[in-house]
């Protein structure tokens, strides 16, 4: 299967191609489609650019269950039959114009790039400045919404959230820094009240006596040095 994303990257990766000759519909769409270079002016191909964008995408069940068709009216009734038609449209949406404005034929088919302030932005096959329905070339055109008939949503693969950006690892040299530090603020903590009589105790009888800078860090933990030392200062 294929995101929406992915279908608009390789649609608009073929913006410029045109037919060559002009007028004969011999295009790569049509060559993929009918296995073979034409040269007819009844093949045209806006549906035909729409089933190989989702052919080479490997998403032709997204496209007509699999299958082919190069007609917009057969296009939509499939998908109106099949409950995926909507009008919130959206990136990646399948529209159809009618641009007599009437919005009941199906004349030409693209792929829904962007929607707003009453217009529509898409990619489409064989369309043209002189001719919007075929002209015969690959090209972003922007519409007026009143000439999309309907269009539906095919069943995309959902798209995958970014990746969540790794934390760098710390160092060992960061941690131990960041170690030195906690242990210093705690050292400067002063003792709380209720251990009073119990520090007076130990500083009298030498358990207790600083560092060598005669702070007691008494809000800090103890090494085993600074244990041993204090079981030898009770026992002597």
């Amino acid at each position: 299967m294929a995101t929406g994303k992915e279908i608009l990257a390789l649609a608009a990766s073929y913006i410029g191609v045109k037919e060559d000759p002009p007028s004969s519909n011999n295009v790569i769409f049509n060559t993929h489609y009918y296995g073979g270079p034409v040269n007819n002016p009844n093949l045209h191909w806006c549906v035909a650019f729409v089933w190989d964008i989702f052919r080479m995408a490997g998403a032709s069940e997204l496209f007509f269950g699999g299958n082919k068709t190069a007609s917009c009216s057969t296009l939509w009734t499939y998908h109106k039959g099949h409950g995926q038609a909507v009008t919130d449209f959206r990136p990646g949406d399948i529209v159809f114009f009618d641009f007599s404005g009437k919005k009941k034929a199906t004349q030409h088919v693209g792929i829904v790039e962007a929607v707003g302030g009453g217009f529509i932005t898409t990619i489409d096959g064989n369309t043209g400045t002189t001719s919007e329905a075929n002209g015969g070339a690959v090209m972003r055109r922007k519409r007026a919404l009143k000439y999309v008939t309907g269009g539906y949503r095919p069943k995309y693969e959902a798209e995958k959230p970014p990746a969540e950006q790794e934390e760098p690892m710390m160092t060992q040299e960061q941690f131990n820094a960041m170690l030195d530090a906690a242990l210093a603020q705690w050292a400067s903590l002063p003792p709380d009240a209720w251990s009073g009589d119990a520090r007076q105790w130990a500083e009298e009888h030498k358990i207790v006596s600083g560092d060598g800078a005669g702070n007691r860090r008494y809000k800090s933990f103890c090494t085993r040095e600074e244990v041993v030392q204090m079981l030898f200062q009770m026992g002597r």
